[in-house]
């Protein structure tokens, strides 16, 4: 393994905790009435920028291996199975969190909703990028192709598609850029207590998402002898 890989998924353990002890503090807060606006805020600014750290170790993993970023290898199984380039689909997100945050006012609703709309698009410009990588790594595969050719003469073909492979990295920071960019820009559209309700249904819905991967994991196997 990299040993930059292997920083990686020692860090995002550490990160997993930090979210999770995060994530009860919130709980904690929004339950309790004497929480001032300031404590909040402050809770709020902690967990963006937890997100904040997860996307630059990322982009620093994908750097040393991208493949293992965009295999999701190191999250649960379940967080696997809705994974998009290396990590969660902003639409999709703001489409769990919005029921968390109501009631909200007609300019916050129109605002979500652009936001979701123009999260959508650059996602499909970005899944359409991967696809076209895709097709010229294939090209590039196929114009050198040659079953019968030695070892090196094979390694030689392959090597241009090498390079066009590391634009996957590209890609992978440009989705944890769109992730950032619409965390931020979701805090600037609410109140203080709405975005720390929003981070706490994120950070439960994680959590549950690798709380399932274990129930998984736990169940009963069917013997395949009758």
């Amino acid at each position: 393994m990299d040993p930059g890989v292997a920083a990686f998924e020692l860090q995002y353990g550490h990160w997993v905790d930090e979210q999770e002890r995060h994530t009860t503090e919130l709980r904690g807060a929004l339950q309790a009435q004497a929480t001032s606006e300031l404590e909040l805020r402050m809770l709020v600014e902690t967990g963006l920028a937890n997100y904040d750290h997860l996307f630059r170790i990322k982009s620093a993993a994908a750097c040393a291996d991208v493949f293992c970023v965009m295999s999701g290898l190191w999250r649960s199984p379940a967080e696997r199975f809705f994974l998009w380039i290396g990590g969660f689909r902003p639409s999709e997100v703001l489409n769990i969190l919005s029921p968390q945050l109501e009631p909200l006012s007609d300019t916050q609703v129109m605002a979500v909703y652009s936001l979701r709309q123009s999260s959508a698009q650059a996602e499909d410009a970005l899944s359409q990028g991967m696809e076209k990588l895709q097709q010229t790594l294939s090209e590039s595969l196929l114009a050198t192709a040659d079953p019968f050719a030695v070892p090196d003469a094979y390694n030689m073909g392959t090597s241009s598609a090498v390079v066009k492979l590391k634009g996957l990295v590209g890609f992978v920071q440009q989705a944890d850029h769109l992730r950032q960019e619409k965390l931020q820009n979701m805090h600037k559209i609410l109140t203080t207590r709405q975005a720390a309700r929003g981070l706490l249904a994120l950070g439960d819905y994680f959590q549950r998402l690798r709380a399932l991967s274990s129930l998984w994991a736990a169940r009963p196997r069917e013997s395949a002898i009758s």
